[in-house]
């Protein structure tokens, strides 16, 4: 590829290579634990919780424990 087609816009496809644990299974929620089925390592929160309020606000589920003083 020239440097002229870089300068116009045109973008160089690189595929992107996932890492043999990161693949579509079932995993435990890391705030309820029950099991469902997550595409990758990188979800650990399964949708009912995300659909809770506390989690769309980033309400802390305690008692402000885990606060500084």
């Amino acid at each position: 590829m020239s440097d002229e087609a870089m300068a116009e816009g045109e973008r160089l496809y690189i595929p992107t290579v996932r890492v043999r644990r990161d693949v579509p299974q079932e995993r435990q929620c890391l705030r309820c634990e029950t099991h469902f089925w997550s595409e990758g390592f990188g979800e650990r929160i399964c949708r009912r919780c995300k659909g809770l309020n506390a989690w769309r606000n980033a309400v802390p589920d305690s008692s402000g424990s885990s606060r500084r003083r």
